[in-house]
């Protein structure tokens, strides 16, 4: 079978049952034990009836105090649900840059997507009015986040294009690398000129979902969606792009139109995330990996059920931060790099030998 013929039988080609209801089954488990558990842990059964009793015309009795539901509905349920949104995200743009670039170590932050946001955020609390006596994160992070994220794919884009290159994925990742690099040594010195501010800046580069309520997930959750369908909408062209540029036009594709909407939806939905969360690594290395070895290699399977185990993931991430080292709280992206470093390993010393 030639690849063109494989790229589109990977586009006939479904989601597996049992990797779906897997998938499904995953974000309802993570769902129940991450609101159930924490300082106060509450029965893991009174917990999923009170959840269902969130949708309309389902009244069952649960058993928890006002108390106890007010725990749930207004302070965990909401970082539960932050967490599926940010997971999910990571999870699905980590899939979309894998295939747009054809290497399944690439992961959301190649554009300078972390870099961008890194310096952006560093810049805000370093030149904020120290006269004030505040302490924290300010106000206006996850704005300065967005922008500076935003602005670091835009200036990727625009380097990539230079001397009247065609922003090829090489070029792309190579322009990323020169604007992280960049970015990253402008966020060095901003550090080393205002030292009283490392704590708040590394609290946010290590990443975190605390939130006193639904506001960050109002304001990821456009973004993410916007992302989200834009991204799954296209899928399929990932598999016609595997096969090459010419045989993808040939199949009628734009290649590089195909690739400008994808990196574009999944650099958005990466900003917003990381706006509100702060820098989470691995997740959009470590999902659509692992769905690959659960549903195979076509981007029609592999994008959807990134997004479903990648929220899965990040929300149990997020209880083992929050419960293993109780009282105190591991920030989430400790817990991903504990799990993300050694896969990536694992990864690239699998794609080496397949390469030989």
């Amino acid at each position: 079978m030639t690849k063109t013929a494989e790229a589109v039988t990977a586009q006939r080609a479904g989601i597996p049952l049992a990797a779906a209801l897997g998938g499904i089954a995953a974000v309802v488990v993570a769902v129940i034990v991450g609101v159930a558990f924490g300082a106060a842990s509450l029965p893991p059964g009174s917990v999923a009836i009170e959840l269902l009793n969130l949708l309309p015309g389902v009244h069952w009795n649960s058993g928890l105090s006002e108390r106890e539901v007010a725990i749930i509905l207004e302070l965990r349920l909401p970082r539960v649900v932050l967490a599926l949104l940010v997971g999910g995200m990571l999870g699905l743009a980590g899939g979309a840059y894998q295939g747009v670039f054809r290497n399944p170590l690439a992961d959301p932050h190649l554009l300078g997507v972390a870099a961008g946001a890194g310096l952006a955020v560093t810049a805000l609390i370093a030149l904020r009015d120290t006269g004030t006596g505040t302490s924290g994160l300010p106000a206006g992070t996850p704005l300065a986040a967005f922008v500076g994220a935003v602005g670091a794919v835009a200036l990727t884009y625009l380097l990539g294009g230079v001397g009247g290159r065609d922003r090829s994925p090489a070029t792309l990742i190579l322009a990323g690398v020169a604007v992280s690099a960049f970015l990253a040594a402008a966020q060095t010195y901003l550090l080393q000129r205002n030292i009283d501010n490392v704590r708040e800046v590394y609290t946010w580069l290590l990443g975190r979902l605390a939130t006193a309520g639904w506001h960050d997930v109002l304001v990821l959750l456009p973004y993410a969606a916007l992302s989200a369908v834009a991204i799954l909408l296209h899928r399929r062209e990932l598999d016609v792009l595997a096969v090459g540029d010419e045989e993808a036009a040939g199949l009628g594709l734009h290649p590089q139109r195909s690739r400008y909407i994808l990196l574009g939806a999944a650099s958005l939905g990466t900003a917003a995330a990381v706006s509100v969360s702060g820098l989470i690594g691995f997740v959009g290395v470590i999902v659509p990996h692992t769905v690959r070895l659960l549903a195979g290699y076509s981007y029609r399977a592999i994008l959807p059920l990134s997004m479903l185990y990648g929220a899965a993931f990040l929300v149990v991430a997020d209880l083992l931060g929050r419960t293993v080292g109780s009282p105190a709280e591991i920030p989430i992206g400790v817990i991903t790099a504990f799990f993300g470093a050694p896969f990536f390993a694992v990864v690239l010393r699998t794609t080496s030998r397949m390469s030989v």
